[in-house]
């Protein structure tokens, strides 16, 4: 097929990318068709399937992408000290990686219900992947005596919606800064594992 004129693929690819992750988060996934996408890129709409199949192959390819991005730089984080101080660090990184990405994490938690069901086995196992991380330091942590909790899965999962929660009231105008965010949400994190 012939590429649009004007239109260069190490452009258009990533911008149509940028464009349907901006248009999902503010508009949601049901209520943005590829014309429109197409619009905001630049191009004609047809113009868009020489890049995607389908909005649901965008969809699940910016949500696989977080995911992946968020496991690989996690996984770039040092592993020293025992489960306190792997947990501080768990709690740093999850809200400075999702501060920086918020229409990410949006579209990660709200447009999960937009998947096929194929789709969402392959996004809920890498999410899996990542919430077991943070369930080992705990259990490493019960093991160790240095936390106490009743389930594991649970207060992983707890904790996480906690930390998540930043980005749906952080901004930097306002009288704490993100590292000050973070050193408050560590202290509840902790108190709340070690009763």
């Amino acid at each position: 097929m012939a590429r649009t004129s004007g239109s260069h693929s190490g452009i258009t690819g990533p911008k149509i990318l940028q464009e349907a992750l901006r248009l999902f988060a503010q508009d949601g996934y049901a209520a943005v068709s590829m014309r429109k996408i197409a619009a905001e890129v630049g191009v004609q709409a047809g113009a868009l399937y020489n890049y995607t199949p389908d909005k649901q192959t965008l969809l699940f390819g910016l949500m696989r992408n977080h995911m992946q991005q968020l496991t690989e730089a996690w996984a770039e984080q040092p592993t020293d000290g025992g489960p306190k101080a792997q947990l501080e660090r768990f709690v740093r990184f999850h809200i400075r990686f999702h501060h920086a990405r918020r229409d990410e994490v949006f579209i990660a938690y709200m447009e999960l219900r937009n998947l096929t069901p194929e789709n969402f086995e392959i996004i809920e196992a890498l999410r899996r992947g990542y919430e077991n991380e943070l369930e080992s330091i705990l259990k490493a942590g019960v093991a160790s005596g240095d936390f106490s909790v009743p389930d594991t899965k649970i207060a992983a999962m707890a904790l996480i919606a906690m930390i998540t929660g930043v980005n749906t009231w952080f901004r930097e105008t306002g009288r704490l800064s993100l590292e000050d965010v973070e050193t408050i949400y560590w202290d509840m994190a902790r108190k709340s594992v070690t009763g």
